[in-house]
C-alpha cells in the first residue's frame, strides 16, 4: 500500500470546495477503479494539501482528477507541467503492513490536517529527530498520522478520534535517543505563524475541502 501526500496552489478566485463538490460521485467511481481510499483535500488560503491511499501501485493525482487546471496553477520544475507536487513522508507513527492491519476500526473518523513552516537551516535537524522517534517508538501516536515535507513546509495528516495501538513490527533503531522534552527541542525548528493565536502559532489547522473515505476495494491492483 502507498500513502500519497501532495501540495498545490489555487488560481485567483478559485473555489475548490465547489469544484470538487460537484464531482464527488464521479471521483468515488474513479477511486474504486484505481484502487484508492481515504481521499482528503485541505486548504490554507491559496494552498491545497492532498492525502490518499493506493491499494498497490502509486497513482498520481492527474490520473484521478480531471479539469483541475481550471482552479490550480502550474508548478515549475519537472519534465512536464505539474499541478500537484509530491511531499516526502518524513515521519509516520505506523506504516501499513497488510490490508487487514490497516483497516479502520471506526467509520466516523474525521480527517484532520495541519501545516507548519520550518526554518530552512533546521530542516535536517527536524528530519533527524523524527526518524529517531519513528524508528525508536513505532505506534506512539495516531496510527494514521503522517508528516509530509516539500521545501520547508510540513503537512501533518491524521484522523480524529485518534487510533492508538501497538505497531505490529519493531522499529529499525534500538536506541533511546528521542528527547523527553520533545516540545522544547522542537520549538526552535519552526517559523511561527504571526497571524495565529498561541494554540496555532506552530501548527496551523487546515480547512477540510473534500473527503471521500472509501474503503479499499482491491480494484486497480
Amino acid at each position: 500500500m502507498q500513502r500519497c501526500l501532495y501540495r498545490a496552489e489555487c488560481r485567483e478566485d478559485a473555489n475548490p470546495s465547489a469544484f470538487w463538490g460537484a464531482q464527488t460521485g464521479l471521483l468515488s467511481k474513479r477511486m474504486d477503479r484505481l484502487g484508492l481510499a481515504q481521499l482528503s483535500v485541505f486548504q490554507n488560503g491559496k494552498e491545497l494539501f492532498l492525502y490518499y491511499e493506493c491499494a498497490s501501485r502509486e497513482v498520481e493525482p492527474g490520473q484521478l482528477f480531471q479539469g483541475e487546471a481550471e482552479i490550480l496553477k502550474e508548478w515549475p520544475g519537472g519534465e512536464q507541467p505539474r499541478l500537484w507536487v509530491p511531499m516526502m513522508d518524513i515521519f509516520h507513527y505506523q506504516q501499513p503492513v497488510s490490508a487487514e492491519q490497516w483497516k479502520r476500526s471506526h467509520t466516523t473518523g474525521t480527517p484532520y490536517g495541519r501545516v507548519a513552516a520550518l526554518k530552512p537551516e533546521q530542516v535536517a535537524s527536524y528530519v533527524y529527530h523524527h526518524y529517531q522517534y519513528q524508528e525508536e517508538r513505532p505506534g506512539d501516536g495516531d496510527k494514521y498520522g503522517i508528516i509530509g515535507l516539500h521545501e520547508n513546509l510540513l503537512f501533518f495528516y491524521s484522523e480524529l478520534p485518534a487510533t492508538v495501538e501497538p505497531a505490529p513490527y519493531a522499529g529499525k533503531l534500538t536506541t533511546n535517543l528521542r528527547p523527553e522534552n520533545w516540545g522544547e527541542v522542537m520549538d526552535p525548528h519552526f517559523r511561527k505563524w504571526s497571524e495565529m493565536g498561541p494554540d496555532q502559532a506552530i501548527w496551523k489547522k487546515l480547512g477540510l475541502v473534500l473527503t471521500i473515505p472509501r474503503p479499499h476495494t482491491g480494484k486497480g491492483e
